[in-house]
């Protein structure tokens, strides 16, 4: 009989402890949430440029910083305005309007303006996957460079 009572009281006192550890644990998190959307920060890219030195990206509050990080200091190297803010601000100022109306005009091009690179858009010109990974020639000249390695 005695020995239950003690099993009971350890029982009751064990979920008494992990109850008070489950409230401070969530009444902190919650808190945590709060303090992260009043100040958002987010941190967009890292590259490491030495052992102990580092140059971070975040975005804070609509403005983008550059920073320099070292063990000891933190130091800005640049800062504008976010990419994402600026774009809205410019969404807000313009004006929907309507679209006009594309005519296309036929243009005649000189042989000279195409041996000057010159490309006119929509005109197929000779050899225009020259150099591209859809071209045949490029795929023949890779080719035989892997045979002369061998």
């Amino acid at each position: 009989m005695e020995a239950t009572v003690v099993a009971l009281r350890v029982v009751l006192s064990l979920a008494v402890v992990f109850g008070l550890i489950w409230f401070i644990h969530r009444r902190l998190t919650r808190g945590g949430k709060a303090r992260n959307a009043a100040m958002p920060i987010t941190v967009l890219g890292k590259q490491a440029v030495g052992q102990k030195a580092s140059v971070v990206v975040i975005d804070a509050d609509g403005t983008r910083f550059v920073l320099g990080v070292t063990e000891h200091n933190v130091s800005v190297l640049h800062s504008s305005e976010s990419p994402a803010a600026a774009f809205a601000g410019v969404l807000a100022t313009t004006t929907a309007a309507e679209p006009a109306e594309v005519v296309p005009t036929p243009v005649r091009v000189a042989p000279a303006a195409l041996a000057d690179g010159l490309v006119v858009p929509g005109s197929r010109v000779p050899g225009a996957l020259a150099g591209s990974i859809l071209s045949p020639a490029t795929w023949r000249q890779a080719a035989s460079a892997i045979g002369r390695n061998r």
